[in-house]
């Protein structure tokens, strides 16, 4: 058997060998299996470095901090933290931990790399903060779309005043080709969308009639094609056939833009029939991490990007489907008095960005656990809630289930908390590594759940991240 430090250097060992399979939850497994016999800062760092890949940032930054504990000289656990640290966004405490990697290696180019580019990102935040006095003016001031000219050697369907079905799928094969739309209509798009999200209410309550069906998606994550794989399989939106959208459309994956101009086309075209949610990555910080403020950049220009800001904090934060199920993208909350009427009365339009607190927040970030009760975030914001939170919940409110996304799930959906808690994930393949499922679920006007699993496609050889400009994306 060996001694108890001999056994923990042997899981480590097959721990290192998960990493490399890319078995993320397995080498988290049997890392903690060696911390249990033999605590020391490289098992807890190692474990930290696992959590990254998982995304579970929080319990990252936790194991690190451990490590740093345990061995103050440990370098690795310092730049570990900072990575963690950067991907919720908190830059400045990120900053000082590339400082000290960088003091202690000081002819490591990578950690300088990355403590410059987080250096840079600080020094941005905190500009923009300093020139913010109240509501800064629209995108839109100044723009005058009537003069906007479309060259006429654009060679796409064109729009008008009103979005058609003929402008959409003609989109949709420009898009597969790598083509752009003109930004005429680009802004044309995003502000008339902007418009209908804001007057709707901050949770739409729909119901299925006869002859009519809803599908509910998860996150699609910039992953274009997988999202016409959805369409191909189940049926394109149409006055018959509604779908909501649970946020998360945009960032890690390379085509965010091209999901967020088709579901807003399709808003204008079905504005009764189709639905988005916002979820934690239609936000500014995490847009600047993972990608999608840069894509806009590099595809269409800023204005486009700040013009889907403004609309994206317009976007409702959860949708009730037939008084039965609650669909939102994070999950539950802090409170056991907070209910469907307080999300009714949420004015989400007072506040753009959901912070670090509070119940949007927590609707854009908080995640399922198995043990009763609540727990800390495993991603360093919000929180974790148990099955008797999710039961009182339902009880309290008359739901039979809640309906969420935020989580990568192998299986492409989960149904856990007794059955009143389900995820639906709608990015197969996660950033081209993961290797989960996708799924969707169909709703028809008995209100029943019917789970459709689904494997990517291949796409253009362009990778994910591909616009990120952050030292999270050598991380990836």
């Amino acid at each position: 058997m060996g001694t108890p430090a001999e056994q923990a250097l042997e899981l480590k060992n097959k721990g290192n060998g998960a990493i490399a399979k890319k078995d993320w939850a397995a080498a988290v497994d049997l890392y903690t299996e060696a911390i249990e016999l033999d605590p020391t800062a490289l098992y807890y760092s190692n474990r930290a470095h696992a959590h990254i890949k998982m995304e579970t940032y929080g319990l990252a930054i936790m194991d690190a901090t451990k490590a740093i504990e345990l061995d103050p000289g440990y370098v690795k656990a310092y730049y570990r933290r900072a990575i963690g640290l950067m991907a919720i966004v908190k830059n400045k405490e990120a900053l000082k931990d590339f400082k000290t990697v960088c003091r202690k290696v000081p002819n490591d180019k990578d950690a300088r790399q990355k403590m410059l580019e987080c250096e840079k990102i600080v020094r941005q935040t905190e500009f923009l903060r300093a020139i913010e006095q109240g509501d800064p003016p629209s995108a839109a001031e100044g723009l005058n779309l009537d003069v906007m000219v479309v060259e006429s050697d654009y060679d796409g369907v064109r729009l008008e005043k009103e979005m058609t079905l003929e402008f959409i799928e003609d989109m949709i094969e420009r898009f597969k080709t790598g083509k752009k739309i003109h930004k005429k209509y680009a802004y044309q798009i995003v502000l008339k969308a902007k418009e209908i999200f804001y007057a709707e209410p901050t949770m739409p309550e729909v119901t299925i009639v006869e002859g009519k069906k809803m599908t509910v998606c998860g996150d699609t994550h910039g992953q274009y094609f997988d999202l016409l794989e959805i369409f191909n399989r189940n049926g394109y939106p149409s006055e018959t056939h509604a779908y909501l959208f649970n946020g998360d459309f945009v960032d890690r994956g390379s085509w965010s833009t091209e999901i967020a101009f088709l579901l807003f086309s399709y808003k204008w075209l079905y504005p009764n029939n189709f639905f988005i949610n916002r979820g934690n990555h239609e936000t500014d910080d995490m847009n600047r991490v993972y990608g999608f403020e840069g894509e806009c950049k590099a595809k269409y220009n800023e204005r486009v990007f700040k013009l889907f800001s403004e609309s994206f904090s317009a976007l409702p934060l959860a949708t009730l489907i037939g008084a039965k199920y609650l669909v939102l993208h994070g999950g539950l909350f802090s409170d056991d008095k907070i209910n469907l009427d307080d999300i009714r009365k949420l004015n989400r339009h007072a506040r753009k960005q959901p912070g670090q607190e509070g119940l949007m927040m927590e609707m854009l970030w908080t995640d399922p656990q198995t043990l009763p009760g609540r727990g800390p975030s495993k991603r360093g914001v919000g929180l974790q809630f148990g099955p008797d939170i999710t039961k009182a919940f339902c009880e309290r409110n008359g739901l039979e289930a809640i309906i969420r996304s935020h989580e990568v799930r192998m299986g492409g959906y989960e149904v856990e908390h007794d059955g009143r808690c389900i995820t639906v994930f709608s990015a197969p393949n996660y950033v081209d590594t993961s290797g989960n499922k996708g799924a969707y679920i169909n709703i028809g006007p008995d209100y029943k759940l019917q789970h459709n699993v689904f494997d990517a496609v291949e796409h253009p050889p362009i990778k994910a991240m591909a616009y990120a400009q952050s030292p999270l994306m050598s991380m990836m």
